[in-house]
């Protein structure tokens, strides 16, 4: 199923201050008008609220509407003031004061200050906050280290931890730890998430559901006056679509462009963008209830799939095979030495008599139409499909649009209608986060998390959460990849790539370029 788009019939022309939907006819419009960019997002966004935000998709509008006390230094993970201009970390790594930066204000001319700083973390983390209600958080997981938020004085905010918390900085700079504007919280209550409003580089102006989200340049940005004038977001669900849209004109920058329509990229009027990160992509396995609660039946699928095959024909050499829940982007916490599972049908087959499964088994298999980070979905679902079948796994597909796709998948596979596995990626800015958030026993979807398969190994929540206290990096590691290990063997996803993202724009954009957190910085961005 296709989302309604909004075509080049439909686009936005910049009058000054002022964004108006021009009804041109087709043959009229060459280009997007001037100073202003249509980005071609893969859904629709759920929501413009960072702390209620768990997808790339939407995270590549929000890091364009607000800030954080940090955010990655410019073509890296590394961590740089943004809101903060410094901050002071204690002996014992427990208290992190950060010192602000003045004159800051949100769109809405509010002060941005540390009692601004301590309402985001108390509505997130502190359930009697008269604002809690303005939820869910999904990823208050990132901070739950924090005990105590204080503003010491009205350019000063520290942070008092239960324990040291390795991953807080970088956890800062996601957008999960981006500031927003505690009036509008205080006015928009749970509707805050269609009308936000940050300290970003671009304000918000509109969103048309299923048609556009609309921010306008913020010309008093404590950064510096940004490059546009406008940056439209238009959601355009299938990929197909989106590669026309790119190529007649309708839009000027397209993130994960589909593998097979790289070659139609390769001429002057375009530019190509490509940038390793830390991705994930992986089927989760309901480890609770169905065959695959059998650890045997979870390896089989793991040699049944052919993941090379997918690697290089569906997704055409942009990925490759994936070892475990740790991606080679951490190069520092992955394990190079991990064989990821070999194709191997007969092996499977072995496996799957041993634990008793017949032939012709049926099992449920969700498969999205897109989303973040998710390649070529549908493709690579019937291609898994098919290689179960040669070992007797009747899969029958299931496909949602992303964000009905979520909800079923996010909640748990034991829930509603049963699902005996899903598809699902990850983009990701520290080791810690996908295995603490999708690996351990207490982030099962009741307790909060995204285990929706329902995976438990004491050994692995001891292990990860020995290494997001250690401030030792070389600790850490060896963690990690302990970590790794067990999992691969428990098998409770079936390991199937690690992704280069790609993007494409028009020869009129300058100065963009992807960033390892998968984040879309357009500050700097101009266009002709």
């Amino acid at each position: 199923m296709t989302q309604p788009v909004l075509t080049r019939r439909g686009l936005l022309a910049a009058t000054g201050a002022t964004l108006a939907l021009a009804g041109l006819p087709q043959r009229l419009m060459a280009a997007t008008p001037s100073g202003v960019m249509v980005v071609a997002q893969i859904a629709e966004p759920k929501s413009l609220d960072p702390a209620a935000d768990t997808a790339a998709n939407d995270f590549r509008i929000l890091v364009n509407l607000y800030d954080g006390l940090v955010r990655f230094k410019d073509g890296t993970l590394e961590v740089e003031p943004a809101l903060a201009e410094k901050w002071d970390i204690s002996e014992d790594g427990k208290e992190y004061t950060f010192h602000l930066r003045k004159g800051v204000k949100f769109h809405d001319g509010t002060d941005f200050d540390a009692e601004a700083v301590k309402f985001n973390f108390d509505r997130m983390l502190d359930d009697k906050s008269p604002y809690h209600d303005t939820g869910p958080f999904p990823l208050a997981f990132f901070f739950s280290s924090i005990d105590k938020t204080e503003a010491v004085d009205a350019q000063t905010v520290k942070f008092t931890l239960k324990e040291p918390y390795a991953p807080f900085l970088s956890n800062l700079a996601t957008p999960t730890g981006e500031i927003v504007s505690p009036a509008a919280v205080k006015k928009y209550k749970k509707d805050y998430g269609r009308n936000p409003v940050g300290t970003g580089p671009y304000k918000f102006k509109e969103w048309k559901s299923n048609q556009r989200v609309v921010a306008e340049r913020n010309d008093d940005y404590w950064d510096g006056k940004p490059g546009l004038k406008a940056v439209i977001f238009r959601p355009i669900t299938d990929a197909n679509t989106r590669t026309a849209e790119m190529l007649s004109g309708g839009v000027d920058l397209m993130t994960e462009v589909p593998p097979n329509a790289l070659s139609q990229f390769k001429s002057d009027r375009y530019k190509m963008y490509e940038q390793v990160g830390p991705h994930v992509w992986f089927l989760i396995l309901d480890c609770q209830k169905g065959p695959f609660k059998d650890k045997k039946v979870r390896q089989a699928a793991n040699y049944a799939v052919n993941k090379e095959a997918i690697c290089n024909n569906v997704l055409e050499g942009t990925a490759s095979v994936a070892n475990g829940p740790i991606a080679p982007a951490f190069s520092w916490a992955y394990d190079k030495d991990l064989d990821p599972y070999p194709y191997d049908p007969e092996k499977a087959k072995s496996l799957l008599k041993e634990a008793g499964v017949a032939e012709g088994t049926e099992i449920t298999f969700y498969v999205t139409e897109g989303g973040s980070g998710m390649l070529d979905p549908v493709a690579m679902g019937t291609a898994i499909q098919a290689d179960l079948a040669k070992v007797g796994l009747k899969a029958k597909i299931q496909t949602f649009e992303w964000n009905t796709f979520l909800g079923k998948v996010n909640p748990g596979l034991d829930k509603d209608q049963h699902a005996d596995m899903a598809e699902m990626a990850w983009m990701t800015n520290d080791p810690d986060t996908l295995p603490y958030l999708t690996l351990r026993t207490a982030a099962w979807p009741e307790k909060g998390g995204f285990n929706s398969g329902y995976y438990s190994n004491p050994e692995v929540d001891k292990l990860l959460e020995e290494a997001r206290t250690s401030t030792d990096q070389s600790k850490r590691a060896d963690l990690y990849k302990k970590v790794a290990q067990i999992v691969h063997d428990d098998a409770p996803w079936v390991f199937v790539a690690n992704w280069k993202q790609n993007a494409v724009s028009t020869d009129k954009v300058e100065n963009f370029q992807l960033q390892p957190s998968f984040l879309l910085e357009l500050a700097k961005v101009t266009k002709s």
